[in-house]
C-alpha cells in the first residue's frame, strides 16, 4: 500500500486533525522518555484509507541533521506542549535506521529495516492497548473517509516519499499494532469537564475626595466694659443767725469754685486669636463584600447499550 504525505494529503489537518488540537505539525519537537530533544517532526505518512503509518523525524544536531521514519504506534502525542514523546529510544537505533528524504522508496523491504531497529520498543507494548483505528480521534476517521475519490487514490505524480514499485506493497499494517496501532490514551485523551467558578478581582477605585479648606465669615460681636462717670453734686443749705454783713458789701457776678468733671469713654479693636486647630487624615477600613451569580457545571454523562461493566 503506498503511503503519501500528510500535507499533501489533506492540507487542512491543522483545523481538523485531532480536533484541533494538534496545530501545525513543523512545531512539534520529538523526545525520548528522559527529556532529551532528539529532532523535529517533519510530516506524517498516511496510507490510502488516511491511516497513520509514521511521523518524518528530523534528528537534526543529534544525528547530524539526518531525516528517519518513526512508526505512530511508538509515538504518544503531547498536543499541549506540541511534543511526540518516544519511551526508549536510543541514539544507536536512530544512527542505524535507514535515512529517509522525498525520494525515498517506502517499500516492504524498507520497512523491514525501520521495524528491525525499532523492535525493543515495540515488544513492551501489549496488543490490549490498542483500539485498531490509527486515527488521532475517532472524529479524524470520518474526515480522513470522507475525502473525496481524487484525493484518497494514490498520489503518484505529486506526492514526494512514493514510487510506482511502492503500490506493490501490500504489507498490513494492522497485523503490527506494536507499531502502527495508537492506544486507548493517545486516541482519545482525558475527557475535561469544566464548570465556572466566581473569582472576585479587587480594584482601587476612586470614589470621591474631601476638600478642607477656610472661608471667612462676618457676625455681629459684642462686648462689655464698666466704666466710671463723675458728676458734681451741688448742695445749698439756708442759713440763719448769721450775723448781717456790712452795707457796704460789693454785690460781684463772679465764680465761686471750679471743678472738673471726667468720665470713662471706651473703644474697642478686633485682634485675631487661634479659635482652634484642625488635623486631616485618612482612615482604612474592613469590610467584606458578598457576590452572587449564577455559575455552570458540566457533569460527566454515561451512556451505555446492553450491559457493559463501567469502573466509574
Amino acid at each position: 500500500m503506498p503511503l503519501h504525505r500528510l500535507k499533501d494529503y489533506y492540507p487542512n489537518y491543522r483545523e481538523t486533525l485531532a480536533d484541533g488540537q494538534m496545530g501545525d505539525l513543523d512545531s512539534y519537537s520529538i523526545y525520548t522518555q528522559g527529556e532529551d530533544r532528539v529532532g523535529t517532526a517533519k510530516d506524517l505518512l498516511v496510507d490510502d484509507s488516511g491511516r497513520f503509518r509514521y511521523v518524518v523525524v528530523d534528528t537534526g544536531p543529534w544525528i547530524f541533521g539526518k531525516n528517519v521514519l518513526l512508526p505512530i504506534g511508538l509515538a504518544n502525542f503531547d498536543y499541549d506542549k506540541s511534543r511526540i514523546y518516544v519511551n526508549g529510544l536510543s541514539k544507536s537505533q536512530v544512527e542505524n535506521l535507514p535515512e529517509y528524504n522525498d525520494n525515498t522508496v517506502v517499500d516492504e523491504r524498507y520497512e523491514d529495516r525501520v521495524r528491525g531497529q525499532y523492535q525493543p520498543l515495540a515488544k513492551g507494548r501489549s496488543n490490549r492497548q490498542f483500539l485498531g483505528s490509527n486515527y488521532a480521534t475517532p472524529n479524524d476517521a470520518n474526515r480522513m473517509n470522507a475525502l473525496d475519490s481524487d484525493r484518497q487514490r494514490p498520489l503518484e505524480s505529486n506526492v514526494r516519499g512514493t514510487s510506482a514499485q511502492a503500490n506493490t506493497n501490500t504489507y498490513d499494517y494492522d497485523r503490527e499494532p506494536h507499531f502502527y496501532g495508537l492506544s486507548d490514551q493517545d486516541n482519545h485523551g482525558p475527557l475535561r469537564l469544566y464548570e465556572e467558578r466566581l473569582v472576585a478581582h479587587r480594584s482601587h477605585n476612586k470614589v470621591g475626595e474631601v476638600r478642607v479648606g477656610k472661608q471667612v465669615k462676618t457676625e455681629a460681636a459684642e462686648v462689655t466694659e464698666p466704666i466710671t462717670k463723675e458728676r458734681v453734686v451741688i448742695e445749698r443749705h439756708d442759713v440763719t443767725g448769721q450775723p448781717t454783713v456790712g452795707a457796704d458789701h460789693a454785690f460781684e457776678n463772679q465764680e465761686v469754685a471750679r471743678m472738673e468733671v471726667y468720665e470713662d469713654e471706651v473703644t474697642a479693636e478686633k485682634q485675631a486669636f487661634v479659635r482652634e486647630e484642625v488635623n486631616v487624615r485618612k482612615e482604612t477600613e474592613q469590610e467584606t463584600v458578598r457576590l452572587r451569580d449564577q455559575v455552570r457545571r458540566e457533569e460527566l454523562d454515561i451512556d451505555t447499550d446492553g450491559n457493559p461493566k463501567v469502573k466509574r
